[in-house]
Order: structure tokens, then C-alpha cells, then sequence
């Protein structure tokens, strides 16, 4: 099968079209005949190395974390789904590689996808869908009436975020440019900041949740506009020693990762509030309630640009230098 791979870590190591061996399948694996697959930023947080501490991989290795395609061939115990069916999902860690025209990934890590979407829609939610619900279900416990501030409001997690959160009954605030203002307008945020012109830790306070996209600076900032035991969940921010607690790391690195992320401890304590960095997990079952949102007509998918595969090192270089509005999405079939 053709795949994209990278042979070693580097911000400049190229992606490359290669030959590869179809995968074989375990006993509760689907095999994927995949047509589209989206990038997203830990696409190239990987490819550089910088995620390496956390997830280890072996060379040569295809990058691809969601996807979308057509069942070729089922596990001998896998009864949920069949040769034929369309679905979508986002493999475990260890088994990434969706930009490649084969996956085989376990049974509960997929749904069948949405069928108002076509497969390059489909590919653009599974990571950013699940990403965004795990933060606003299972940590932030998102209330209806409550505030929060979505950070890159018009980004590809920001696009899904908006929606879910206006979905929940929530009054959403997001950051954004000039050339997002109207894409976060139409997707329902209540508030635009203009992230160029206006600074939101002086025009916010009160929030009752704050969901990091950014990391650095503006996760430090946020900490002042939360009320008191307000939350931060991040995504882009550095993982604590309750992540490291939660993962069983082990006592080093865990010990490692309360050093590193010693002032955004120092912040949370002084603001009284609370800080969760979020490794996103696949669920099937989590993939199937969007569904259900989706074609009911809640949430759509937002995509900015659809490469082919044998563009897939150009299409990271366009998702790394920020300019997206939604998804980039490449097209293997």
C-alpha cells in the first residue's frame, strides 16, 4: 500500500511516499480501505519530536492520527461492523498511520460516520470531535448557562469546540482574527476577541471554564479572568503531575513533569482554580453521540483546505504555519 512516512524526527525531515506492507489484523481489528484523512497539530508535534517524552515510535513511521474509509475485512471476533460499512475513527497511539491507503485499528476505536458527510468531512472530526468532548464532558463538566472562552476560536479544534459548546447551552467567548471574525460568528460564539487588537485577560472575567488551544503566554493569562474554582482543560499547554499521576508515567517522569509545569501550578493555586492537560483517548462509543449530532444538523464540520496524498508534507507545512480556518484534509482515495 502507499503511505507517508517519516524516518526520523525533525522540523525539516520530509514526508515520503513510500511502499509499505498492507497490515494484518488481530482477532478484534478492522482493516480500513481509507479515503481521507485529516492533520492536525500533533501531526507535526510528533514529526519534530516534541511529544517523544510521552509516546515513543519506531522508524520508518506513517504520521495520520483520524480518518475516514471503507471496511475491507474484519477480526474473527469483531460483530459490529462488516466489509462494506463506512466509518471513521482515531487510532490509539500506538497504532497511528492514516495517511496510508490501509489501517487496521481495534473495533472500539471507530463508528460508522456520519451519513449526511462525504469521507473528507468525516475525516475532519474524529480527533478534534473527541478531543473537545472528553474536555467539556469529562473534565469540564459544561453547564448550560455557564461562560467560557475558547482559545482560536476559528482553528480546527476552535470551529468543533464552538459548536459543541453552544450545543451544551453554554455562553461562548473566542479568540480570533479578522479573517475569523465572521467563520466564529456563524458557528455561534456570542463574544469575539480580536486576538490583534484587544487583549481578553482585560476584557474578561467571571468565566466558569477556559479551553486552551495555545499554550505559553495565553494559557498563562488565563488563569486571570476565571472565578474562583474555575477550570482550565489544555491541549497545547505543559502536563502536570496529576497528568503524569493519571497516565501512570511512573514516579521519574512523573517527577519530571511537576518540575516543568511548576508556574502553572504556582497560578492555579494562587487563583484558586483548576488546571487539567488533556491526552485525548478514542472511543467508538463517544464517535457514535457526534455522529448522532452531526446528522442531526448541530455541528458541521469545517474544513479549510483538502490535499492529495502525495501532497500530505505540504499539507503539514500549511496546518504548522497557523493559517487554517478549520481542518486541512488529505485525500487518499
Amino acid at each position: 500500500m502507499k503511505a507517508m512516512i517519516i524516518e526520523k524526527y525533525g522540523k525539516n525531515v520530509p514526508l515520503i511516499m513510500t511502499e509499505r506492507p498492507t497490515p494484518d489484523i488481530g482477532e478484534h481489528d478492522v482493516l480500513v480501505e481509507i479515503h481521507a484523512a485529516s492533520l492536525n497539530p500533533i501531526d507535526f508535534k510528533i514529526k519534530e519530536g516534541k511529544v517523544k517524552f510521552l509516546l515513543t515510535y519506531k522508524f520508518p513511521l506513517i504520521l495520520g492520527n483520524d480518518f475516514s474509509g471503507v471496511v475491507a475485512k474484519v477480526g474473527k471476533r469483531v460483530s459490529a461492523f462488516k466489509p462494506g460499512d463506512e466509518v471513521y475513527g482515531r487510532p490509539r497511539k500506538s497504532r497511528i498511520g492514516t495517511l496510508a491507503e490501509y489501517i487496521a485499528i481495534h473495533e472500539d476505536d471507530i463508528s460508522l460516520k456520519p451519513q449526511n458527510l462525504s469521507f473528507e468531512e468525516a475525516a475532519s472530526i474524529p480527533l478534534v470531535g473527541l478531543t473537545t468532548y472528553q474536555a467539556f464532558s469529562e473534565i469540564l463538566d459544561l453547564q448550560k448557562g455557564q461562560k467560557i472562552l475558547i482559545h482560536a476560536g476559528s482553528g480546527g479544534v476552535g470551529t468543533f469546540a464552538i459548536q459543541l459548546a453552544k450545543l451544551m447551552g453554554a455562553f461562548v467567548a473566542t479568540t480570533a482574527s479578522d479573517k475569523g471574525y465572521e467563520l466564529v460568528k456563524t458557528l455561534g460564539a456570542d463574544l469575539i476577541i480580536n486576538y490583534r487588537k484587544e487583549n481578553f485577560e482585560e476584557l474578561l472575567t467571571g468565566y466558569d471554564a477556559v479551553f486552551d488551544t495555545l499554550g505559553g503566554d495565553i494559557l498563562e493569562k488565563s488563569f486571570q479572568i476565571l472565578k474562583l474554582n474555575g477550570q482550565i482543560v489544555s491541549i497545547s499547554g505543559v502536563p502536570n503531575a496529576a497528568f503524569g499521576k493519571d497516565e501512570q508515567l511512573g514516579w521519574m517522569k512523573t517527577a519530571v513533569l511537576s518540575i516543568v509545569s511548576r508556574k502553572i501550578t504556582a497560578l492555579e493555586k494562587k487563583s484558586r482554580t483548576r488546571y487539567r492537560y488533556l491526552f485525548m483517548k478514542p472511543s467508538g462509543a463517544q464517535l457514535k453521540v457526534l455522529k448522532e449530532y452531526i446528522e442531526r444538523g448541530h455541528i458541521k464540520p469545517v474544513i479549510d483546505k483538502v490535499y492529495n496524498l502525495k501532497d500530505a508534507d505540504q499539507a503539514l507545512h500549511y496546518l504548522e504555519s497557523g493559517s487554517a480556518k478549520g481542518k486541512v484534509v488529505v485525500r487518499i482515495k
